[in-house]
């Protein structure tokens, strides 16, 4: 079901074929006919998305998607300080989706005939065009580039090889996307908001994780830095909102929780201290500031921002997963990390709160119960000490960034400052240390430590042990 609604989304008109990046909905059956508005958290969960995809089925499609995407993003959406905007709108000149059509004549005119031969087929250009006129439903002359067939049945159809097709594809569609860009431009919103950016944060560390590619975890590191440094308010919290210079508006429950999400994984990646102190600081600002003292779970609004007559509290993850179902998983993940019990406790409190509304609507709370899952566990804790520097642990390292581990938490005591710091922050892994002044790992298990292990192999099956725990 997780393949081929990935494949259909990507092949479909929700995806831009011509400059990358995903478009807000489809307002069809078939998934062709997009409303045209891109928006930064949809790029960010689709990353997502498609990064643990590759990671549970090393299907080279996914990283693929991953790569265009965040192509997009770093192109059309970042701000020059590091940081990313808002959304692009779906309409120009007055047109939703104007920018993005194309008439099978103005093909003809920016591409070779092999090119135009290849590029219709391959997407599904027609002389009538496939997009319909909103209002009188009339085929328009303008097409919605779409993918409706294996690359190697268009192949066969123009009588190619695949590696052939793909060989006219790649600079069509370059030649297409500069021609494109001379078209008047959606309106792009270049605000800078806390809690998308903590989403692309997040995202970034993950895809950085899964393919290997070191410029995403310094894209996810500005952007970081740039929520840190000119997002915050007076007393160490947070700011929703930056635009022109200027940061304003006390942040929600959602800034703070994606930011910490984004936070964690940046740490599980670079494995720098400090993004982890951080993440707890911001969790526990969370826990003062918005956390239900009678009934429990997180408001939306914070107890000392502008008084309003009810504070919302919601838990249900749509388009965006909630604030509470992120905290919930944050404090887990920051839990097992750290080795803090209350934090533990207090994501449990979260699920408890929100138990009859989980249980009425469980697609309606995915994120929710990925927290009750990694409570209820198996689960794995890993802490992996080397002697000297990051690279005596790339192995171990990039064996469980290979797999889709969503229940593994990871540690790394290696440098000095590494040493130092999480003897600060989590003093339960002082006791691991490099056996043999090699990279060593300790696996626990439910909180239960096996036998340290030096070989990688060895920590995999260890791993892969804690996940038939349950049984």
């Amino acid at each position: 079901m997780v393949e081929k609604t990935l494949h259909a989304m990507r092949d479909g008109g929700l995806f831009d074929q011509i400059g990358y990046g995903f478009h807000r909905y489809s307002t069809d059956s078939e998934w062709m006919r997009p409303h045209f508005e891109k928006m930064l958290y949809d790029q960010a969960m689709h990353v997502i998305a498609y990064a643990q995809a590759y990671q549970a089925t090393k299907n080279e499609e996914y990283a693929n998607v991953v790569k265009e995407v965040l192509a997009y993003v770093n192109r059309d959406m970042r701000d020059p300080g590091g940081a990313f905007y808002s959304a692009e709108d779906a309409d120009s000149e007055n047109q939703e989706g104007k920018f993005y059509l194309w008439s099978l004549a103005e093909l003809q005119d920016t591409l070779s005939p092999d090119e135009v031969n290849a590029f219709r087929q391959r997407f599904d250009i027609t002389q009538e065009g496939n997009y319909q006129d909103e209002a009188t439903g009339e085929l328009t002359g303008r097409n919605i580039p779409h993918i409706r067939e294996p690359l190697t049945v268009t192949a066969d159809a123009i009588g190619i090889s695949t590696a052939e097709l793909s060989k006219r594809l790649a600079p069509a569609r370059e030649k297409l996307l500069i021609t494109r860009s001379k078209r008047v431009r959606p309106h792009r919103d270049d605000k800078i908001l806390a809690d998308w950016n903590g989403l692309m944060i997040a995202a970034l560390a993950i895809a950085a994780r899964a393919i290997g590619e070191n410029s995403y975890v310094e894209s996810a590191q500005q952007a970081a830095e740039f929520i840190l440094d000119r997002m915050r308010s007076h007393d160490g919290g947070l700011l929703h909102r930056y635009r022109a210079g200027d940061a304003s508006i006390p942040a929600f429950l959602d800034d703070y929780a994606f930011m910490t999400w984004g936070l964690i994984e940046l740490y599980e990646t670079r494995f720098e201290p400090r993004y982890l102190e951080i993440a707890r600081n911001l969790s526990f600002y969370s826990i003062q500031h918005f956390w239900d003292n009678k009934s429990s779970g997180f408001y939306f609004s914070a107890d000392n921002s502008e008084q309003i007559m009810m504070r919302d509290k919601e838990a249900y993850d749509g388009s965006v997963p909630s604030g509470n179902s992120v905290s919930a998983l944050n404090m887990i993940r920051l839990a097992r990390i750290l080795g803090d019990e209350a934090l533990e406790n207090r994501a449990l409190e979260t699920l408890g709160a929100f138990t009859n509304d989980i249980a009425a609507n469980h697609a309606g709370h995915s994120m929710m119960l990925a927290a009750l899952d990694f409570i209820l566990g198996p689960s794995c804790e890993v802490v992996i000490a080397a002697p000297h520097h990051n690279e005596e642990a790339s192995p171990m390292l990039g064996a469980l960034s290979g797999r889709f581990l969503p229940n593994v938490s990871v540690a790394l005591r290696a440098t000095s400052h590494q040493v130092k710091e999480l003897d600060r922050l989590a003093p339960f892994t002082r006791f691991y240390k490099p056996v043999g002044n090699r990279a060593t790992a300790y696996v626990c298990i439910n909180k239960n430590c096996m036998p340290p292990t030096t070989n990688a192999d060895e920590l995999m099956r260890l791993v892969d042990v804690g996940g038939r725990e349950s049984d």
